[in-house]
Protein backbone atom coordinates (compact mmCIF):
# COMPACT_ATOMS: atom_id res chain seq x y z
CA UNK A 1 0.00 0.00 0.00
CA UNK A 2 1.25 3.45 -0.88
CA UNK A 3 -0.35 6.35 0.96
CA UNK A 4 2.60 8.78 1.01
CA UNK A 5 2.62 10.00 -2.58
CA UNK A 6 -0.03 10.30 -5.26
CA UNK A 7 -0.43 7.22 -7.43
CA UNK A 8 -0.16 9.44 -10.51
CA UNK A 9 3.39 10.29 -9.47
CA UNK A 10 4.15 6.66 -8.61
CA UNK A 11 2.93 5.60 -12.06
CA UNK A 12 5.39 8.01 -13.68
CA UNK A 13 8.22 6.82 -11.43
CA UNK A 14 7.50 3.19 -12.32
CA UNK A 15 7.26 3.96 -16.06
CA UNK A 16 10.47 6.01 -16.29
CA UNK A 17 12.92 3.06 -16.56
CA UNK A 18 10.88 1.63 -19.45
CA UNK A 19 11.04 4.77 -21.60
CA UNK A 20 14.01 6.10 -23.55
CA UNK A 21 14.67 8.79 -26.11
CA UNK A 22 13.26 7.73 -29.47
CA UNK A 23 10.65 5.33 -28.07
CA UNK A 24 6.99 5.11 -29.00
CA UNK A 25 4.41 5.53 -26.22
CA UNK A 26 0.61 5.60 -25.99
CA UNK A 27 -1.68 7.49 -23.62
CA UNK A 28 -4.92 5.52 -23.93
CA UNK A 29 -6.93 8.15 -22.00
CA UNK A 30 -5.49 11.61 -22.65
CA UNK A 31 -7.67 13.49 -20.16
CA UNK A 32 -6.01 16.81 -19.34
CA UNK A 33 -2.70 15.70 -20.86
CA UNK A 34 -0.59 15.04 -17.77
CA UNK A 35 0.39 11.51 -18.79
CA UNK A 36 0.78 12.53 -22.45
CA UNK A 37 3.24 15.25 -21.46
CA UNK A 38 5.15 12.89 -19.19
CA UNK A 39 5.46 10.32 -22.00
CA UNK A 40 6.51 12.99 -24.48
CA UNK A 41 9.21 14.29 -22.15
CA UNK A 42 10.57 10.78 -21.71
CA UNK A 43 10.73 9.86 -25.41
CA UNK A 44 11.91 13.27 -26.58
CA UNK A 45 11.79 14.85 -30.03
CA UNK A 46 12.96 11.65 -31.75
CA UNK A 47 10.18 9.59 -30.15
CA UNK A 48 6.44 9.52 -30.82
CA UNK A 49 3.36 9.69 -28.61
CA UNK A 50 -0.19 8.74 -29.53
CA UNK A 51 -3.02 9.90 -27.25
CA UNK A 52 -6.68 8.84 -27.30
CA UNK A 53 -9.79 10.45 -25.88
CA UNK A 54 -13.43 10.62 -26.95
CA UNK A 55 -13.83 14.17 -25.63
CA UNK A 56 -12.59 17.01 -27.83
CA UNK A 57 -12.06 19.16 -24.73
CA UNK A 58 -9.61 16.57 -23.42
CA UNK A 59 -7.64 16.57 -26.66
CA UNK A 60 -7.65 20.39 -26.72
CA UNK A 61 -6.36 20.45 -23.14
CA UNK A 62 -3.68 17.90 -23.96
CA UNK A 63 -2.54 19.83 -27.04
CA UNK A 64 -2.37 23.05 -25.01
CA UNK A 65 -0.45 21.40 -22.15
CA UNK A 66 2.23 20.20 -24.54
CA UNK A 67 2.32 23.58 -26.32
CA UNK A 68 2.85 25.42 -23.04
CA UNK A 69 5.64 23.00 -22.13
CA UNK A 70 7.28 23.71 -25.52
CA UNK A 71 7.30 19.96 -26.12
CA UNK A 72 8.75 19.02 -29.50
CA UNK A 73 7.85 15.33 -29.41
CA UNK A 74 5.75 14.29 -32.40
CA UNK A 75 2.22 13.85 -31.05
CA UNK A 76 -0.83 12.32 -32.70
CA UNK A 77 -4.19 12.91 -31.00
CA UNK A 78 -6.92 10.38 -31.77
CA UNK A 79 -10.53 11.53 -31.13
CA UNK A 80 -11.79 8.00 -30.50
CA UNK A 81 -12.18 5.50 -27.67
CA UNK A 82 -9.16 3.68 -26.31
CA UNK A 83 -10.94 0.53 -27.52
CA UNK A 84 -10.05 1.66 -31.07
CA UNK A 85 -6.27 1.83 -30.51
CA UNK A 86 -5.36 -1.14 -32.66
CA UNK A 87 -7.46 0.12 -35.57
CA UNK A 88 -6.12 3.70 -35.33
CA UNK A 89 -2.41 3.06 -34.96
CA UNK A 90 -0.19 2.13 -37.89
CA UNK A 91 0.31 -1.63 -38.11
CA UNK A 92 4.09 -1.19 -37.99
CA UNK A 93 3.75 -0.15 -34.32
CA UNK A 94 2.60 -3.62 -33.25
CA UNK A 95 5.15 -5.08 -30.90
CA UNK A 96 7.12 -1.79 -30.76
CA UNK A 97 5.41 0.39 -28.13
CA UNK A 98 7.51 0.97 -25.00
CA UNK A 99 4.69 1.98 -22.64
CA UNK A 100 0.94 2.47 -22.53
CA UNK A 101 -0.86 4.46 -19.83
CA UNK A 102 -4.50 4.44 -18.78
CA UNK A 103 -6.04 6.89 -16.31
CA UNK A 104 -9.62 5.67 -16.00
CA UNK A 105 -12.79 7.37 -14.80
CA UNK A 106 -13.94 10.80 -15.93
CA UNK A 107 -12.23 13.94 -17.15
CA UNK A 108 -11.52 16.19 -14.15
CA UNK A 109 -13.35 19.48 -14.47
CA UNK A 110 -15.76 18.13 -17.09
CA UNK A 111 -19.03 16.25 -17.31
CA UNK A 112 -18.90 13.33 -14.88
CA UNK A 113 -21.45 11.44 -16.97
CA UNK A 114 -18.77 10.62 -19.55
CA UNK A 115 -16.72 7.85 -17.96
CA UNK A 116 -14.67 4.87 -19.02
CA UNK A 117 -16.38 1.49 -18.91
CA UNK A 118 -15.16 -2.03 -18.21
CA UNK A 119 -16.02 -3.38 -21.67
CA UNK A 120 -14.08 -0.78 -23.67
CA UNK A 121 -11.23 -0.70 -21.16
CA UNK A 122 -10.78 -4.49 -21.26
CA UNK A 123 -10.87 -4.38 -25.07
CA UNK A 124 -8.16 -1.69 -25.01
CA UNK A 125 -6.06 -3.68 -22.54
CA UNK A 126 -6.21 -6.77 -24.77
CA UNK A 127 -5.11 -4.60 -27.72
CA UNK A 128 -2.22 -3.28 -25.62
CA UNK A 129 -0.71 -6.75 -25.60
CA UNK A 130 -0.42 -6.60 -29.39
CA UNK A 131 1.19 -3.17 -29.28
CA UNK A 132 3.70 -3.51 -26.44
CA UNK A 133 7.22 -4.64 -27.15
CA UNK A 134 8.74 -7.41 -25.01
CA UNK A 135 9.62 -5.82 -21.68
CA UNK A 136 7.21 -2.92 -22.30
CA UNK A 137 5.15 -1.41 -19.48
CA UNK A 138 1.44 -0.95 -18.92
CA UNK A 139 0.13 1.45 -16.28
CA UNK A 140 -3.56 1.53 -15.35
CA UNK A 141 -4.84 3.97 -12.73
CA UNK A 142 -8.41 3.02 -11.87
CA UNK A 143 -10.68 5.29 -9.83
CA UNK A 144 -13.38 3.61 -7.76
CA UNK A 145 -15.48 6.54 -6.51
CA UNK A 146 -17.83 7.14 -9.46
CA UNK A 147 -20.71 4.94 -10.60
CA UNK A 148 -19.24 1.89 -12.31
CA UNK A 149 -15.71 2.74 -11.17
CA UNK A 150 -15.42 0.01 -8.56
CA UNK A 151 -16.57 -2.62 -11.05
CA UNK A 152 -14.17 -1.36 -13.70
CA UNK A 153 -11.27 -1.38 -11.22
CA UNK A 154 -12.09 -4.97 -10.22
CA UNK A 155 -12.33 -6.07 -13.85
CA UNK A 156 -8.97 -4.49 -14.64
CA UNK A 157 -7.35 -6.10 -11.60
CA UNK A 158 -8.74 -9.52 -12.50
CA UNK A 159 -7.54 -9.15 -16.09
CA UNK A 160 -4.03 -8.10 -15.00
CA UNK A 161 -3.80 -11.03 -12.57
CA UNK A 162 -5.02 -13.60 -15.08
CA UNK A 163 -3.06 -12.45 -18.14
CA UNK A 164 -0.13 -14.88 -18.25
CA UNK A 165 2.07 -12.62 -20.39
CA UNK A 166 2.16 -9.91 -17.68
CA UNK A 167 4.08 -9.43 -14.47
CA UNK A 168 1.61 -7.48 -12.33
CA UNK A 169 1.83 -5.37 -9.21
CA UNK A 170 -1.01 -3.46 -7.57
CA UNK A 171 -0.61 -0.29 -5.51
CA UNK A 172 -3.59 0.56 -3.31
CA UNK A 173 -4.79 3.85 -1.92
CA UNK A 174 -8.05 4.84 -0.20
CA UNK A 175 -9.30 6.09 -3.58
CA UNK A 176 -7.73 4.81 -6.80
CA UNK A 177 -5.68 1.69 -7.41
CA UNK A 178 -2.65 1.53 -9.70
CA UNK A 179 -2.03 -1.62 -11.71
CA UNK A 180 1.47 -1.69 -13.12
CA UNK A 181 2.44 -4.49 -15.48
CA UNK A 182 5.41 -5.47 -17.60
CA UNK A 183 4.94 -7.50 -20.75
CA UNK A 184 6.87 -10.76 -21.09
CA UNK A 185 5.52 -11.66 -24.57
CA UNK A 186 6.73 -15.25 -24.12
CA UNK A 187 5.93 -17.44 -27.07
CA UNK A 188 4.43 -14.69 -29.23
CA UNK A 189 5.70 -12.95 -32.30
CA UNK A 190 5.49 -9.13 -32.24
CA UNK A 191 1.98 -8.05 -33.09
CA UNK A 192 0.58 -11.59 -32.91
Amino acid sequence: MNVHRPLTRLAHELLTPYLSTGDIAVDATAGNGHDTLFLAQQVGPTGRVHAFDIQSSALDSTRERLRQAACETPLRLHPVSHAEMLHQLPTDLRGRVAAITFNLGYLPGADRQTVTHSESTLAALRQSLLLLRPGGALSVLAYRGHPGGREEALAVGDWCEQEVTLDHQAHESPGPILHFCTFRNEGRSPGE
